[in-house]
């Protein structure tokens, strides 16, 4: 997830005109079908501006990014459109937002986040718990993973999408993500997160999807943390907040078991 360099509204025409037919889609997913992913939680703000994203992991709390501001929030659940209005759609204010008592935004350590809804969804074909992981293996590199989101789908001009966007991606190593073409430790990839995107650029989250899951062979192990300015470039692959057994035993005592 990356955040950008403002651009005048001229110079991000006169970048499309030249990127027309050479550049490659900074993004590079599509949109998902509709209520296809009903674990994902939209959260924006009530003039309809995007804040973040997060999975339902339990009919009353939805899994996001520390680092998100959800202050003056709502989340919204079965959610395809962003504007539309969809009869799918459940909204929910937030009754209490618990950060990672270690969590650290200089080194983007514990970047997880647990949202406390006002009630409990009602659980149907648009509107789904994810479950938590069990195993908690590293993940080895080269796993193909899926990341969704309504954020930014170009690093030029700063547009959210209004539908669900998702993309794969692909798992990197630390060594190869912290080494001097990558992140050069700065910050440094722990083994608390997972780093995945594109050898060659061009498949990534962006601003706006952060806390939103990543899952992987259909289990979900991480959460959308942070990138580079550029969305997609090959040296800056998006790196997410890994579910270890750390976290989800932090997540159960503090939501009650389930």
């Amino acid at each position: 997830m990356g955040t950008f360099l403002t651009l005048s509204t001229s110079a991000a025409v006169i970048l499309l005109v030249i990127c027309r037919g050479f550049c490659v889609d900074i993004i590079g997913g599509a949109e998902v079908p509709p209520h296809s992913r009903p674990y994902m939680a939209l959260i924006q703000r009530k003039d309809e501006s995007l804040i973040c994203g997060g999975a339902l992991i339990k009919k009353n709390w939805v899994l996001t990014a520390a680092h998100c501001k959800v202050e003056g929030g709502r989340v919204i659940l079965g959610a395809h459109s962003r504007k539309t209005k969809e009869r799918e759609k459940q909204v929910f204010r937030i009754a209490k937002q618990i950060r990672h008592p270690c969590y650290y935004s200089d080194s983007h350590e514990n970047d997880i986040m647990l949202l406390q809804l006002q009630r409990r969804a009602k659980l149907g074909k648009a509107v789904k718990v994810i479950d938590l992981p069990t195993s908690f293996d590293d993940l080895k590199a080269e796993t193909i993973c899926s990341v969704a989101g309504w954020g930014q789908t170009d690093s030029i001009v700063k547009k959210i999408s209004d539908t669900l966007m998702e993309v794969n991606v692909t798992v990197l190593s630390r060594e190869i993500c912290n080494d001097n073409k990558h992140y050069k430790n700065k910050p440094v990839i722990t083994e608390n997160m997972i780093c995945a995107g594109a050898k060659n650029g061009g498949k990534d989250s962006c601003r706006g999807d952060s806390g939103g899951p990543l899952i992987c062979n259909n289990v979900m192990r991480g959460i959308t943390a942070f990138g580079k300015k550029e969305c997609g470039a090959p040296d800056g692959p998006g790196v997410y907040t890994r579910l270890t057994k750390h976290y989800v035993q932090w997540i159960r005592k503090t939501i009650g078991g389930a």
